[in-house]
């Protein structure tokens, strides 16, 4: 069976839990309390030094980090359908991977954690962030219905859940329609599942 360690308010954990109801896999949920500090157990860390979630165990297999799960599902699970293979295609889906571990995490996310955890730091520096990070995605749907090729692969995986909570954040949607109009388009695929602050669902 295969385990997933994670902490239901994670816009990185969130993204493993969709991908895996998408491929249809079932998992044990182990859930993590961080503001418990449970990251921090031995046994945690023996899993991940690192202290952080998801964490995703299959057979023999340990995997941190959000990119390389969604890397790891798509490829072993669905062959070349969420991820290809060809080298033009893995590098159009890698740079939204790399956009989401980034600039959507250190922007979007990143705000909105300030404000749901009531925690200290430069909101306005990471709003600023989100804000420039939601018209690159902007400018790239206005014209595509997916980021990456001309389907839904683990690129609008990585980058929807912060996209979708960015509210949260006090950072408003409403000046991104194209982008609005993918996250409606991320809610209808099959095996979507939604977390507190999900689906988007606002008028596009």
């Amino acid at each position: 069976m295969r385990k997933l360690y994670d902490f239901p308010p994670s816009g990185n954990c969130h993204k493993i839990r969709m991908m895996l109801s998408i491929l249809g896999l079932e998992y044990e949920r182990v859930h993590m309390d961080l503001l418990a500090k449970e990251q921090m157990a031995p046994e945690f860390l023996a899993l991940n030094p690192m202290h952080k979630v998801p964490v995703l165990v299959d057979g023999d297999l340990v995997l941190r980090d959000s990119s390389a799960i969604l890397v790891y599902l798509a490829r072993r699970y669905a062959g070349t359908r969420w991820y290809p293979d060809d080298a033009d295609g893995m590098g159009e889906v890698q740079q939204w991977l790399s956009l989401a571990v980034n600039e959507i995490f250190h922007g979007l996310g990143i705000s909105r954690a300030l404000v749901i955890f009531n925690r200290q730091g430069d909101h306005a520096g990471a709003a600023a962030l989100a804000n420039a990070t939601l018209a690159i995605l902007e400018q790239r749907l206005e014209k595509h219905d997916w980021l990456a090729l001309d389907r839904p692969t683990i690129a609008d995986i990585a980058c929807y859940p912060y996209t979708a909570l960015v509210e949260e954040g006090n950072v408003p949607l409403a000046p991104y329609p194209a982008v609005r109009k993918w996250l409606a388009r991320v809610e209808a695929l099959p095996g979507y599942v939604a977390m507190k602050g999900m689906p988007y669902m606002q008028d596009a």
